[in-house]
């Protein structure tokens, strides 16, 4: 005969267990974000290389070897991969005590910029920091720490957001001082960025809705008047308009003409990776501006859709990781990740839209994606802080202190 053990566990015991088993299951970060981001760096990486391997040819980079941009970029995914886990380690109370300081860092060094003998210009702007081993551009950390900085003057200002002179003022001030600063460079597409941070996290943080629509209304028009009243710009848009009139193709619209014909070639799988003939001097920036382009190209429409599908999921759990942080009461948290959103999703957007030709010529890169330091570095800072933000909502729901 068989005898059955008695069980000695008590109820009590055993949903002890059982909670203990399900915190278990819930993982301490959001790994297919962690995945979703890694790829898309490799995946640039890969593009870079493709993209750039010809330029050896030209005379402008006869003394680089054909895998230089590969090496740096790699060289760029692991510095800011390694910034991307200190900044992890960084809690989001200590990034909202310091915002304020590193937003003001942020414009002196957009000073620096400018001043004659310490400022480095590339193509006619100046935009650049040299540090001989990389060049800082700090509009890119501009627009982390222009997110940081709204969401805590959001927190700080909750109760004056329906005031224009105390909600909507001053941060309509720091904006346009950065705005200055950097259409002195010109860098009219990080400024448009930063902009759209801004405005995104104060509408997302209770701004009056009238204000909004009011101030809304009046950026359209300053951005309308700098284009109008500068000559340079305004020949790029009625080119971008019409990018296959006489002397546009070869003229202001040359980039976007020749990123057309890439996407046209690639039609739906892509003439094969590596396969691109625009890559082969006749597409300018194809490894930074014009990524997206040689991807059309070599993998064809089905390879530019797994790219739109990846920033979507990025995007997409940064306005869910802040709305469940805001749900928590942790306002800053939650504007912060969903302002990190804004930024990741507009500035990829504006890419894929001047590329497709949908919008001007903007010398904005893809995230994540593109060649350079400062890009991709700010980047990956930025969405360490994203996931910063869910560790800590995962341990307050688990009922841990942070």
């Amino acid at each position: 005969m068989k005898f059955a053990l008695p069980s000695f566990s008590t109820p009590s015991a055993s949903a002890s267990v059982r909670g203990a088993d399900q915190r278990s299951k819930m993982m301490e970060y959001d790994q297919p974000l962690v995945w979703v981001v890694v790829l898309l760096m490799l995946f640039g990486m890969v593009m870079v290389y493709s993209a750039s391997i010809a330029l050896p040819d030209s005379p402008k980079y006869a003394n680089y070897k054909s895998y230089h941009f590969l090496v740096r970029q790699a060289g760029f995914i692991a510095v800011s991969m390694f910034a991307g886990l200190l900044a992890f380690r960084v809690r989001v109370e200590t990034w909202q005590r310091y915002a304020p300081y590193l937003f003001v860092a942020t414009l002196v060094l957009l000073m620096m910029v400018l001043v004659p003998g310490i400022g480095k210009g590339v193509n006619g702007a100046k935009r650049w920091l040299s540090f001989k081993v990389f060049n800082l551009q700090p509009s890119e950390l501009m627009k982390l720490f222009a997110v940081l900085y709204a969401a805590d003057y959001t927190v700080r200002k909750q109760q004056f957001m329906h005031k224009l002179t105390k909600g909507f003022m001053p941060m309509a001030a720091a904006v346009g001082v950065v705005g200055l600063l950097l259409l002195l460079e010109p860098d009219l597409g990080a400024f448009g960025v930063i902009v759209c941070i801004a405005m995104g996290i104060l509408f997302l943080g209770g701004i009056n809705g009238v204000w909004f629509g009011g101030i809304g209304a009046v950026l359209v028009g300053i951005f309308s008047l700098v284009i109008v009243l500068s000559p340079w710009r305004r020949e790029r848009i009625f080119a971008y308009l019409n990018p296959w009139e006489e002397g546009n193709a070869l003229g202001k619209a040359y980039q976007l003409s020749h990123s057309l014909i890439a996407f046209g070639r690639g039609e739906l799988f892509g003439v094969g990776l590596g396969g691109s003939v625009e890559k082969l001097h006749y597409l300018p920036e194809a490894h930074t501006d014009f990524l997206l382009a040689v991807i059309g190209e070599e993998l064809g429409f089905a390879g530019v859709l797994v790219v739109v599908a990846m920033f979507y999921w990025i995007v997409k759990r940064s306005f869910e990781i802040g709305r469940q942080a805001i749900a928590m009461d942790l306002t800053f948290a939650g504007l912060t990740a969903k302002g990190i959103g804004i930024w990741i999703g507009v500035q990829a957007f504006i890419n894929m839209g001047v590329n497709l030709g949908l919008l001007p010529t903007k010398g904005l890169t893809l995230p994540l994606m593109s060649y350079g330091g400062s890009g991709v570095l700010i980047n990956c800072v930025g969405l360490a802080i994203l996931l910063r933000i869910d560790y800590e909502n995962r341990v307050l729901m688990r009922g841990g202190r942070i």
